[in-house]
């Protein structure tokens, strides 16, 4: 049984995420995800004119896959200066989106105010799934769709935080953000809705591993804080670990070409 020690201070937690995401720039990860955006906004079928959210939207890559369908877009996210990248990216394309700052655990939007609600890689990081997910469906129509791209446990991404919670373990009691890559999870946080999911991959193409590194440790915020916290001899160790993760999945000859599986979540809302 947990005890109150075991109970995470959801709160300091959260501010220490957005810190983290703060962290770094990560638009510069965030722009090479896109393909993924634009095949969720596929899966949910989008159609011209509907009302999409975009909750932890990043930069942005879901928002613009859901404009360029000519859907009336709200794109999200906490960290202010991610939406200002988003904002840059959509004017460059002449996209009329509308950008908020808001938190996925409350967001300040109606009941049944969009026909589709949107997150890649994002939601999923949230402290408070269940208070996340509920979010998610309070402010999708009945008969709308929540889509959702998620990293798995067994993933790169996964298997990359696993690394990560070796050198600075997550606050006792906190549930796993990949956790949100398992249709079992996906089952709870949305009782009584129909969940679909299809596992695919995102393949991520770098000059090496340590390129790979080299990149994800200056501009994707958890690592590089997990970095930052670390002393000297631990920094090395955990380039050490990272690097071999990224060379033992690697099926490039001359490059990096590592399959990243993620779970791509279409929820019919009721």
């Amino acid at each position: 049984m947990q005890t109150a020690n075991t109970q995470p201070d959801l709160a300091a937690v959260k501010a220490r995420q957005q810190a983290a995401w703060s962290a770094g720039d990560y638009a510069v990860i965030g722009t090479t995800l896109q393909i993924v955006g634009e095949s969720l906004c596929e899966a949910l079928d989008l159609r011209a004119g509907q009302s999409v959210l975009d909750v932890a939207a990043g930069n942005g890559n879901a928002t613009l896959a859901a404009a360029r369908r000519w859907c009336e877009v709200v794109s999200t996210d906490y960290v202010g200066a991610l939406l200002e990248r988003g904002r840059a990216r959509a004017s460059a394309e002449g996209l009329d989106v509308r950008f908020e700052q808001a938190d996925a655990e409350a967001l300040q939007y109606p009941d049944a105010s969009f026909d589709a609600v949107l997150s890649t890689f994002g939601v999923m990081f949230t402290p408070n799934q269940e208070k996340a997910a509920a979010e998610l469906a309070r402010v999708c129509k009945p008969g709308g769709k929540i889509g959702l791209a998620n990293w798995t446990p067994a993933g790169f991404i996964g298997q990359l935080f696993k690394v990560l919670g070796t050198y600075l373990p997550p606050a006792p009691g906190l549930k796993s953000p990949m956790l949100w890559g398992t249709e079992e999870r996906l089952r709870e946080l949305f009782p009584g809705q129909r969940v679909e999911a299809a596992r695919r991959q995102y393949v991520f193409r770098y000059r090496s591993p340590r390129h790979w590194l080299d990149t994800f440790r200056t501009y994707y915020g958890p690592m590089n804080k997990a970095f930052a916290a670390l002393d000297a001899g631990k920094q090395a160790a955990l380039a050490e670990d990272l690097e071999g993760l990224a060379t033992r999945l690697n099926r490039g000859d001359d490059s990096m070409v590592v399959a990243g599986e993620y779970l791509e979540v279409v929820v019919n809302v009721r």
